[in-house]
């Protein structure tokens, strides 16, 4: 069986807010005096314009990458598919990229290992199970009823299928027929399918999953609950294997500016609120009213940490349903740098569960 999307075309919006456009925006800031590090000119930073990639929304926003890098500038394009953003980092206009799981496994094992590397976090959690309120009070009501996921084989996908199978549930992970019906429906829409009553509920990361609660859907299930220590990746950061090669000190200083966003971040949680939602507003060209941008920003965990046992998870989870074929994904990690960047802060270095490059013997 070939490998899905984690499977899935590039028309169609998936978990993440993956879409097929993107569009490039440069806010560089170049500090006076400043030298390009390695030489380079420039370095080529993706992500999408969606608050769990609020690490790149901030910072952009806040300067935090033209300041590490220098007068190498940093120029952005945002995306609105995981698909479209592995294609721009394989055909070399992209270097560096901001992405969820399930589309960096499946450009790391349709490469064969060869294309990208997961260097560091992002962010954990902000996925939820919103139901309508009148017709599901319960978990077992969700039995019968019509869920809505992003996209076939995306990251929630395969999660709800998975805590359908644990509820004993059968379901045909192509079609979504079973004793549930899993619709695929782009994360745009899916609050319109909600008011119109065509989907009963959707598994889906936010803020998707605090605008159908503002349209009078309830929490029933955070998917936080269902991993140890509530944490899960939803967030990595990967990058070219060309461009890691050729300009590691350019990578370093990126993933500098991540750990400094990040820290930032969680000192200053209403300005960077603001801030990413200021972002929003330039990139997507509308910002989230309060009632959705408050309890979704609230949902999510910002971190260095890939979470790289988590991945390898929800990988397990897409094989056991059948979207998937036991991946390989040994090497899909290169921690190197951001523990190095870690360690000069005086933190301790983050694991990757066995799945890093090899590293020659000693």
């Amino acid at each position: 069986m070939a490998v899905l999307c984690l499977l899935a075309a590039t028309a169609t919006a998936t978990a993440c807010g993956y879409g097929s456009r993107a569009k490039d925006a440069d806010t560089a800031r170049v500090a006076p005096g400043a030298e390009r590090i390695e030489g380079l000119d420039s370095v080529r930073i993706g992500y999408f314009a969606n608050l769990t990639h609020a690490t790149a929304l901030v910072g952009n926003q806040k300067g935090f990458f033209q300041k590490a890098l220098g007068a190498t500038k940093a120029t952005y394009a945002t995306f609105n598919a995981g698909p479209s953003e592995i294609e721009a980092l394989n055909s070399g206009s992209l270097d560096i990229g901001w992405i969820g799981p399930s589309p960096a496994i499946n450009g790391f094992t349709k490469s064969r290992g060869k294309n990208l590397r997961i260097i560091g976090g992002a962010a954990s959690g902000g996925v939820k199970l919103v139901v309508d309120p009148k017709k599901i009070k319960s978990l077992d009501d969700v039995k019968g009823k019509k869920i809505a996921t992003p996209q076939l084989g995306n990251t929630q996908d395969v999660a709800f299928l998975n805590w359908a199978a644990e509820r004993g549930w059968q379901v045909d992970a192509q079609s979504g027929k079973g004793e549930v019906t899993v619709v695929r429906s782009d994360n745009k829409v899916t609050p319109d399918a909600y008011k119109s009553g065509s989907i009963d509920g959707a598994w889906v990361p936010e803020p998707t999953a605090s605008k159908l609660v503002a349209e009078g859907g309830k929490v029933l299930l955070d998917e936080k609950t269902l991993w140890p220590d509530g944490t899960f990746v939803i967030t990595n950061i990967i990058v070219s294997q060309k461009f890691l090669t050729a300009h590691p000190r350019v990578v370093q200083a990126v993933l500098k500016a991540s750990v400094d966003t990040n820290r930032w971040i969680r000192a200053h949680p209403a300005r960077a609120k603001a801030a990413a939602n200021e972002q929003l507003a330039a990139d997507a060209g509308k910002a989230l009213p309060d009632q959705v941008l408050d309890p979704a920003w609230k949902s999510i965990d910002f971190t260095d940490d890939p979470l790289a046992a988590t991945l390898r998870a929800e990988a397990a989870h897409a094989v056991q349903a059948g979207l998937l074929d036991a991946p390989d994904l040994s090497g899909i990690y290169d921690l190197t740098l951001l523990n190095q960047v870690l360690e000069a802060a005086g933190r301790s270095p983050v694991d990757d569960a066995g799945l890093g490059v090899p590293r020659p013997a000693t």
